[in-house]
């Protein structure tokens, strides 16, 4: 068994052979490579119709609905997605990627150029474009305020002020900014106030429009980081300062749009941005020759100026009937993602119903960058833990849920079969690894407990835990309907175990503050990839990030030592080697049971022309426009 040894040989810290030995047998002999059974192949997506200029009456508003409602709108204190889809419409990073290139290319956004980087990737240097302007708000006391280096030194050491609690400085602490993570630590132990004025070493304005970043390591990927406008986009520090406390209502950033309207987890109202810049379609790359959506867009789009649309209207329906039914009804322009409960309707055979053809819509189909997963707390005294009899539990749950079904059954084949913690289209991904993530087993995980002493010692039919204290797993979830059906089917796979589980359901809002803080036990959502490395994947597991990515709040010196080696190696074999060895681990010791890769369909009724889904950021709604005309031919 080569790859048990090899694993073994590599594992470091306070982990005794006998469980190691113990975990790998109970990975099995598929924790390997092996020919990948056939995806559902994605289909192409629709090419936009090719209608007239668009009428210029009245104002182009873009309506549609977010699934799961967001939580603010302060980039140093959200993680989840639907907040990270408002705010790069608000907010400008350094760089962002180009709409129309695939794969993804980056380029700049407020800096004027790509980076300048020394040899050793420790010291990048950033030229802002001059003349850019934050949006107008009563902070600047009427004055008009251009966006200079030192916002972005100011946005980035919020992350590291305590006080902030951003989610996402664990990132930026891992970039080792020189003198940022000691200036934190310090004073997260004093109790006193960040000082934004301290210089710091590894992050400087050189002069009015010159950023420098400096790490104390070789960081080849730095500017992907920085390439998350919805998270490191530039903030004013008197636009903070003049709302202490409540900073996620109040975005003003350099983007496009600005914030008109906010109805918490209702409404989100955002307005074309009076004062930004001249900005162009034509800035984009030239797409691939054989990509005949990018250029379709390309020659419909060159020279028109951004944004092309007026406002933008979010409301929050959660379940998937009445959004599906609103956009049906026409009171949407678009819904994203195409509940799974309607898609045989609308996209049967992997093509838009003829139906809806006629009507205009158009239909965009992809494989997306993200992964279904139950996650475990590794701090749970139940479900947690490193020594054999915890990981058996975890091993025997994933395999007794049967992730196949839910992907068959209530996601309507709308997703395949996840083997490893990598996203498609990120570094890591490799469509012909096979392992027991995707093993359905019910008789190998009873045979698990009762190895390891998960028997029923009451007599009551349930399994009882080693000690003889009662096993009761207890998972948050999510009200919806289309949750409820993914729960009873994991309910029914455990009841044949011989597992109890109980689902306690809240907001999704509220259940991440429980993920975050470590008060939970288990459970089941999604994440998406945020930029093409594969690293942010690994973090999951990267002990660093708990707290934060980490979500299973997992604690492995081997896994640490691969993830740092990773973060400083160049792309190429011998980091795709270290990615390799780190799904092993994943399959071995279970922190998380990666379920599947979703297929996505967004549908467009047609005044909506010019989307095309974006593959690692979410400001997308600059790149559209509403066309009415093109509506006004297909109403009867």
């Amino acid at each position: 068994m080569p790859r048990a040894r090899s694993l073994l040989s590599t594992l470091r810290g306070p982990v005794l052979a006998s469980t190691v030995a113990a975990v790998l047998a109970m990975a099995g002999p598929n924790a390997g490579h092996a020919a990948a059974s056939a995806a559902p192949a994605a289909s192409a997506p629709e090419t936009p119709s090719q209608a007239a200029t668009p009428s210029s009456a009245g104002p182009k508003v873009l309506r549609y609905a977010f699934r799961v409602a967001e939580t603010g709108f302060d980039p140093a204190k959200i993680t989840d997605l639907y907040s990270r889809m408002i705010t790069p419409h608000m907010f400008e990073g350094l760089y962002t990627y180009d709409q129309l290139a695939r794969p993804a290319k980056m380029k700049p956004l407020t800096a004027a150029a790509l980076p300048e980087s020394s040899a050793d990737f420790r010291t990048w240097t950033v030229k802002l474009r001059p003349g850019i302007r934050f949006a107008d708000d009563p902070a600047f006391k009427g004055r008009a305020r251009e966006l200079t280096a030192e916002d972005y030194v100011y946005s980035f050491k919020r992350f590291a002020d305590p006080a902030v609690a951003s989610p996402a400085w664990s990132e930026v602490e891992e970039l080792e900014l020189v003198g940022l993570n000691e200036y934190h630590e310090q004073v997260r132990k004093s109790g006193k106030p960040f000082d934004y004025d301290r210089p710091i070493e590894g992050l400087r304005a050189l002069d009015r429009y010159t950023l420098q970043l400096r790490s104390k390591e070789t960081r080849p990927r730095m500017m992907e980081v920085f390439a998350q406008g919805d998270l490191y986009g530039a903030v004013a520090r008197e636009v903070i300062e003049a709302y202490p406390g409540d900073s996620m209502a109040h975005p003003v950033g350099t983007g496009p749009f600005v914030l008109k309207q906010w109805r918490r987890s209702s409404l989100i109202v955002l307005e074309r941005n009076p004062v930004y810049r001249e900005r162009f379609y034509d800035q984009e790359v030239d797409p691939a020759p054989d990509d005949a959506e990018g250029q379709a867009l390309k020659a419909r789009f060159k020279g028109r100026r951004l944004p092309m649309i007026d406002r933008v209207e979010v409301g929050v329906i959660e379940e998937n009937q009445p959004r599906w039914l609103s956009f049906l009804n026409g009171e949407y322009d678009f819904i994203e993602r195409t509940p799974e409960d309607f898609i045989n309707q609308a996209m049967p055979n992997g093509k838009i119903a003829p139906n809806l053809e006629k009507q205009g819509k158009h239909a965009y189909r992809t494989v997306a960058s993200d992964v279904l997963f139950t996650v475990f707390n590794m701090e749970d005294p139940v479900v947690g833990g490193y020594t054999p009899e915890k990981i058996a539990l975890r091993r025997a749950i994933g395999l007794a849920i049967d992730a196949g079904r839910e992907l068959r059954l209530v996601r309507r084949g709308q997703a395949m079969l996840a083997q490893s913690l990598y996203m498609p289209g990120t570094t890591g991904y490799d469509p012909d690894f096979k392992s027991d993530m995707s093993t359905f087993d019910p008789a190998r995980a009873k045979a698990l407990l009762d190895l390891y002493g998960y028997v029923d010692k009451d007599g009551d039919g349930w399994r009882d835990r080693p000690d003889g204290s009662p096993l009761l797993l207890e998972s948050l979830t999510t009200p919806e309907q289309f949750q409820r059906q993914i729960d009873e089917i994991v309910r029914k796979n455990l009841d044949e175990i011989g597992v109890r589980i109980v689902f306690k359901p809240a907001k999704w809002p509220e259940n991440l503050k429980s993920l975050r803080a470590g008060k939970y036990q288990i459970w089941s959502l999604a994440t998406s990839a945020s930029k093409p490395d594969g690293q942010d994947s690994l973090a999951r597991m990267y002990s660093g990030q708990i707290g934060a990515q980490n979500y299973a709040r997992f604690r492995l010196p081997a896994v640490d030592k691969l993830y740092d080696e990773a973060s400083h190696l160049p792309d190429g074999p011998q980091r795709l080697k270290l990615f390799e060895e780190t799904k092993r681990y994943a399959v071995a010791y279970m922190p998380y049971k990666y379920r599947g890769h979703r297929f996505i369909t967004d549908i467009a009724q047609p005044q909506l022309v010019g989307y095309r889904r974006p593959q690692f950021w979410q400001n997308w709604w600059e790149y559209v426009d509403i066309d009415p005309d093109a509506a006004a031919k297909f109403k009867h």
